[in-house]
């Protein structure tokens, strides 16, 4: 059993994928992001960032292991069950370079975006418009990946694919047009037909923000610092 530490976000969305593409058995358990449950000496213990996902998995030989990262998440249960993960040794450095670009370059660029976008619209035009060019900077580079292939690594679907998926699905709401990236566009039309994925998706459907965030929430959310109390 896996115990899986959530919230629905993309970046959520990127182990909640392999999970059911695995059908692997897991308990997820809601991180409420608005509330503070981020911050609680428990989670902070699993994820010293503070951050989901986080997975601890029970199925080991010895003590639960625990896993903080998305990135990290998705190369450990992939190398542990051999599944999702190339054979080929040139290809399990390409498909380690996408984890790294995505985690370095577009989901962080998303991310920043994302934030302007639903959370400071029209106040910073500077900033927003900065990551939106990142942003699209980002879906070039994965349309150059894909121009003649299926998946961004080999032959085969994989956590590559996986982890770079999620924001991308959302573009629409952050903005991006994916109307210059056929590539990209056809690519993720094939993953969201999956089962696994459109079940993925639906995780904690019902936790998803209806509601702009009140001031309390925003001081959770955004005004947090390294320093102690």
């Amino acid at each position: 059993m896996i115990d899986f530490y959530y919230w629905p976000t993309p970046n959520g969305w990127k182990v909640a994928i392999l999970l059911e593409e695995l059908g692997v058995a897991y308990n997820t358990i809601p991180i409420n992001i608005g509330k503070g449950d981020q911050f609680a000496p428990s989670f902070l213990a699993i994820s010293p960032n503070n951050r989901m996902p986080a997975i601890v998995d029970h199925d080991t030989d010895g003590d639960p292991v625990s896993v903080f990262e998305s990135g990290a998440i998705l190369h450990y249960l992939a190398a542990k069950t051999g599944r999702f993960w190339p054979t080929d040794p040139r290809w399990q450095v390409q498909t380690m370079e996408w984890l790294f670009w995505q985690t370095g370059n577009q989901g962080p660029m998303a991310g920043q975006l994302s934030h302007f976008v639903n959370y400071a619209p029209g106040e910073h035009p500077y900033s927003k418009d900065r990551y939106a060019r990142e942003y699209d900077r980002c879906l070039g580079v994965l349309d150059r990946r894909l121009d003649g292939r299926g998946w961004i690594v080999g032959d085969a679907y994989s956590v590559a694919d996986m982890i770079c998926w999620p924001w991308v699905l959302i573009a629409k709401p952050l903005g991006g047009d994916l109307d210059p990236y056929p590539n990209v566009t056809r690519w993720r039309s094939a993953i969201k037909q999956r089962p696994a994925v459109q079940r993925a998706v639906d995780l904690g459907k019902e936790f998803r923000r209806s509601a702009p965030p009140t001031e309390e929430e925003r001081t959770i959310l955004f005004n947090q610092s390294g320093r102690p109390d």
